[in-house]
């Protein structure tokens, strides 16, 4: 008798956990809180990148739909060894060494992209926004080369269509309120008054996110000013949940993926938008130009390295500035590098034709401060070491009181455009203890019987930081884990 598996939300791991239980012939129901429009929780937010390694074009080709693009022939995707994927997480642990949680994202990353690719879910390049041309070539940079058809709406779209062609069976406004137990076994779910029965349940329904008075009490008081960049519906229920039943808490409650946004955006990244049109509220070109706070200064090594390992601590770094917001200035001479983001046609910005102008447009700001400080830039700028965006060029501004190491420009070309910023929250870290197959802990050590976690829910995946794509991809893998477990 095949076994009646509930996964709770909808997103890239839920639905990644209802392939995994329908493959191992589980009944499948997934219950989704919110209404059609919006299932697929952050999923439906991001860019649809996913980062995993891979040894060279070869192990690329099976994963992309169109293989007959010409761009193809004169593109350099170079490789990304699991030694460097291992080293950019470490980067971002604190002098923490690998958890067991990241030796699976890295060791399981091409295989479940491969599996992925299997149920047809497919990718393509990142041309816009992971290469750039140089000498007729098409280099890609930091890692991170596929996403997902369509985006993250795409990558939903593709993974339901897989779910429901082998018979699961998706639920919308349906949230679950609560676990039903027997004994020590978890064995249905509540959705108010109405209980719904299961062998297994996979908590797939993200972190906290989307809720300020838990984003104060476990991040701190700056978080409540965040904006929250995806679903609304992310709110800890299933952590709570898990909590009261005893779960053991697992990795940093007070760390989570930011990025730089735009200050004037709405919450929940624009709700009022096609899904696919959400991401453009983003605003991580910063390497290209300078951020400056309210005092005027500069706080970040705008270049420290590729954006791809920066965009979460800046997100950060920008909400803990005066009035938890920056402005990021660039010229005319990199417009054509920004990201799609910046000609967004709800982007916010001033402009001017001198840096003089531009300062005085600078709402909120200390404007004799920021010119000095973009004065001092320009004069510090090596005038020597060309400039080039493929690679850590070495093109750097010293002896300022935040040095800049690579792709440092003089700001001399007008117009002038100053984009306002502040932090966004896309998911959290902290989540819960799960085993070697996905089963939720209790604090010791000992599985909760009938009940698995996956996504934004597991715990000890990312610390301090996070590598740009590594959150779909840890999603599928704990998603595959926890259904393929549950199913079994």
């Amino acid at each position: 008798m095949s076994k009646h598996v509930i996964v709770v939300g909808s997103g890239n791991a839920a639905l990644c956990a209802a392939m995994a239980a329908l493959e191992k012939g589980a009944e499948v129901l997934v219950l989704e809180k919110a209404d059609e429009a919006l299932a697929g929780g952050n999923t439906k937010y991001t860019a649809g990148a996913m980062r995993f390694a891979y040894d060279g074009t070869e192990d690329l080709l099976p994963l992309i739909r169109d293989r007959a693009d010409p761009r193809l022939a004169r593109t350099r995707f170079g490789s990304y060894p699991r030694a460097q994927f291992a080293d950019d997480l470490l980067g971002f642990n604190g002098g923490r060494p690998l958890s067991p949680e990241q030796t699976r994202l890295v060791d399981q990353s091409l295989d479940t992209l491969h599996w992925l690719a299997s149920h047809d879910v497919t990718f393509e390049p990142i041309w816009s926004r992971q290469s750039f041309e140089r000498d007729g070539e098409i280099v890609f940079w930091g890692g991170l080369t596929l996403a997902a058809q369509n985006e993250g709406v795409g990558l939903f779209e593709m993974e339901l269509a897989a779910v429901e062609r082998m018979g699961g069976r998706l639920r919308c406004g349906a949230g679950v309120t609560g676990l039903v137990t027997e004994g020590d076994r978890v064995t249905g779910v509540r959705i108010g008054a109405e209980t719904l029965a299961a062998d297994a349940v996979i908590l797939a329904c993200g972190g906290f996110e989307a809720n300020p008075d838990l984003r104060e009490a476990w991040m701190g008081g700056n978080w409540r000013k965040a904006k929250v960049r995806g679903t609304p519906h992310n709110t800890g229920d299933g952590l709570r949940m898990a909590l009261e039943l005893g779960a053991a808490q697992r990795g940093l409650y007070d760390g989570c993926h930011a990025t730089p946004m735009d200050l004037h955006m709405a919450d929940f990244g624009g709700l009022h938008l096609p899904p696919a049109e959400r991401k453009n509220f983003r605003k991580i070109c910063y390497f290209l130009g300078v951020m400056l706070n309210a005092k005027g200064e500069r706080f970040v090594d705008e270049g420290k390295t590729f954006r791809n390992y920066t965009y979460a601590q800046f997100g950060r770094a920008v909400l803990d500035q005066p009035g938890h917001f920056a402005w990021q200035i660039f010229d005319a001479k990199v417009d054509p590098l920004l990201y799609g983001e910046y000609h967004f046609e709800e982007a916010h910005f001033v402009e001017a034709d001198s840096l003089v102008a531009l300062c005085a447009k600078l709402e909120g700001v200390d404007q004799l401060a920021a010119l000095a400080t973009l004065n001092a830039f320009n004069a510090a700028v090596d005038q020597d070491t060309p400039f080039d965006p493929t690679i850590l060029d070495g093109k750097a501004a010293t002896g300022l009181p935040v040095p800049r190491s690579n792709w440092a420009q003089v700001l001399d070309t007008p117009p002038f455009r100053a984009y306002p910023v502040t932090g966004g929250i896309t998911f959290t870290y902290g989540g819960l203890s799960v085993s070697d197959r996905g089963a939720v802990l209790r604090e010791d050590g000992t599985e909760i019987e009938g009940l698995f976690a996956c996504g934004e829910m597991v715990g000890g995946v990312f610390y301090e930081g996070y590598p740009g794509g590594s959150g779909l991809t840890s999603g599928a893998i704990f998603g595959r884990l926890a259904g393929a477990s549950a199913g079994a």
